[in-house]
């Protein structure tokens, strides 16, 4: 299940993304405010978003469906990033400044490493990726990582993404992007259960 988090959600989705990202910022109360302000900013997202018309950017939790535990969180994110340098991506004729930038929206997940390579990312991936086709009315969506991420590329193509990837060095955080056409079907079929808001 994916739902907007609560204020509970803070200790265990701080230890989620600090262990899930191999941070080395520890408990101490200033790590766990800062990750509180984070999580405040979320949950102002969740609220003022929908209201203003916006796209729900911000992350959310992932929960268990039988037990409500958190086991991490998933997302829209805005992405500025020069995407008209890989060819597959190019939404222009012609060729592109070197740098240009262009706006997409992404998806970000992330997962308790105790509960890694059980498919629940893969399961928030696919959920987003309906969502945005059906009641965003996206055209596309992508995700971004780097060359040595196996794990996120897996989820891209078990979610019924295409990776391209970037022929140019820069930036380093695009070097493989996962898209996903809304006209185009997916590798398998998939009902998703749901994406409350």
């Amino acid at each position: 299940m994916i739902r907007p988090f609560g204020r509970d959600d803070l200790p265990t989705i701080h230890r989620i993304l600090r262990e899930a990202f191999h941070s080395n910022e520890a408990d101490a109360p200033r790590a766990l405010a800062e990750r509180g302000t984070w999580l405040e900013w979320n949950q102002l997202n969740a609220e003022w978003l929908p209201r203003m018309g916006q796209p729900p950017y911000g992350d959310r939790a992932i929960a268990l469906r039988e037990t409500g535990d958190v086991i991490g969180a998933a997302g829209y994110v805005p992405l500025l990033m020069p995407f008209d340098q890989i060819p597959e991506l190019t939404r222009t004729p012609g060729p592109s400044m070197a740098g240009e930038m262009t706006p997409e929206i992404g998806l970000f997940w992330a997962i308790d490493p105790v509960r890694q390579r059980r498919g629940y990312a893969t399961e928030a991936a696919r959920v987003l990726i309906a969502f945005a086709f059906d009641h965003l009315r996206l055209w596309r969506i992508l995700a971004t990582t780097e060359h040595d991420n196996h794990a996120s590329q897996a989820v891209m193509l078990k979610a019924g993404m295409t990776l391209t990837r970037n022929p140019l060095p820069e930036p380093e955080w695009m070097q493989v992007v996962g898209v996903r056409y809304a006209h185009a079907p997916a590798a398998d079929t998939y009902e998703p259960p749901g994406l409350t808001t």
